[in-house]
């Protein structure tokens, strides 16, 4: 909301949220509505068009848009404020939306379940005349608001309520069901939709299994460094030949579809990114532990998922780190000239001594971290309660950071 409200009455700029199916997108607008409606504005100036709902889910032409938006405008004086939800659903509709926004007077909101419709007409016809807002599902501090919002019970012991977040993720609407087979029965259910309005519906995919294999493999490894011949030897091993633009093509696809993200490594040295030793993280959580029936949490790729997603949500930009021979997990950016570094694990408080009388898990955290030299600000979060203070790097622990929500490292 904050992000979006400096946009509401522009009506040079499209605004288009973007976000993984049922992440919240018709809710938000929704609030976007009630909160113009709150500043004054007549109701009657609000348009607002979800094509995959009644009366308008047979809404599939440009003409038929057009003349619901006209009638409903008709006499309207002032800014007209058009939300349209699930907008490709209507074949070509880059060249009616941006005629409406050249009118002058319509501020346009859209959403879509995918990127599909920015990396198409719309990005071409549309070049610097619309702004994407890209919608995270719930993190750690709003999936306790809506428990509370819901209804639903909530644990007093933070770090078991937040183990239960991983497992269940963020989609808004699971928090609803009470029963842990339900919740994941839906997680399932969200998968299918995105294969079948998403996926399937904007792609050629000739080989189901292949591209299910390839989705299966990259959902299991991620966190993991990943590049397309890893894959392709994985799936030789299983007798699958394939080539490397198809699996490349098919990441492709799952990452417009907003199922992964990817997060591309860094070399600090020679200041470039590094191709073919990306990783991958999921957009939520909930997608591994439904295809998985062993539910034990490797917190390592665990916990590098939510920090990711979370610093992505309050509008950083993360990489990965490389430093010679080191790695630091995260990189992030905000705007060109701040960064910050972060390295995340589960813990560094145990009893892993080396002769010397050093923590080897604190060492090797650390190292990466005091090996950089500017002075820009550096972080190690992790889930200990203890925080430690060393080198002028800030020990966080990741649910108090989460909770805050300050939107800041």
């Amino acid at each position: 909301m904050k992000k979006l409200r400096g946009f509401y009455d522009d009506v040079d700029m499209i605004k288009v949220i973007t976000g993984v199916r049922r992440c919240g997108k018709s809710s938000l607008m929704e609030m976007v509505c009630d909160e113009i409606i709150k500043k004054g504005v007549d109701p009657k100036n609000i348009i607002f068009i979800h094509l995959d709902k009644r009366p308008y889910k047979t809404v599939k032409t440009t003409e038929k848009l057009e003349e619901i938006i006209d009638a409903k405008t008709e006499g309207v004086d002032g800014i007209k404020y058009l939300f349209i939800d699930e907008v490709q659903n209507v074949k070509d509709f880059e060249e009616t939306v941006n005629a409406y926004r050249e009118e002058g007077d319509y501020s346009i909101f859209l959403t879509g379940s995918n990127s599909y419709l920015l990396s198409g007409e719309l990005a071409t016809k549309l070049t610097g005349r619309y702004i994407e807002f890209e919608m995270k599902t719930l993190t750690f501090d709003e999936y306790i608001g809506i428990k509370k919002f819901f209804d639903k019970p909530i644990n007093t012991d933070l770090e078991k309520e937040f183990i239960q977040y991983i497992t269940e993720g963020g989609f808004p609407l699971a928090v609803k069901y009470d029963d842990y087979e339900d919740k994941m029965a839906y997680v399932d259910s969200v998968i299918d939709e995105i294969f079948k309005k998403d996926i399937r519906k904007n792609n050629k995919i000739r080989k189901k299994g292949l591209f299910q294999k390839i989705q299966t493999y990259i959902i299991n490894n991620f966190g993991a460094t990943t590049s397309v011949t890893s894959i392709r030897d994985y799936l030789l091993s299983t007798g699958e030949s394939v080539s490397v633009v198809t699996i490349y093509n098919y990441l492709q696809i799952l990452e417009n579809a907003k199922i992964i993200s990817k997060c591309e490594r860094f070399d600090m040295k020679s200041k470039r990114s590094l191709n073919g030793e990306e990783k991958y993280y999921l957009s939520d959580l909930s997608f591994y532990f439904s295809q998985n029936t062993d539910g034990r949490i490797n917190y390592g790729p665990v916990l590098e998922n939510i920090v990711y997603n979370y610093v992505c949500s309050k509008g950083y930009k993360a990489s990965i780190g490389k430093i010679g021979n080191l790695e630091v997990d995260f990189i992030l950016r905000k705007r060109s000239d701040e960064y910050s570094y972060v390295q995340v694990a589960r813990t560094i408080d145990n009893d892993n001594y080396d002769e010397n009388g050093k923590n080897i898990t604190e060492e090797r955290e650390y190292r990466s971290l005091e090996r950089i030299a500017d002075g820009y600000p550096k972080y190690l979060i992790t889930m200990d309660k203890l925080l430690q203070k060393r080198s002028g790097i800030k020990h966080l622990n990741i649910i108090d950071m989460m909770l805050d929500n300050s939107g800041d490292l």
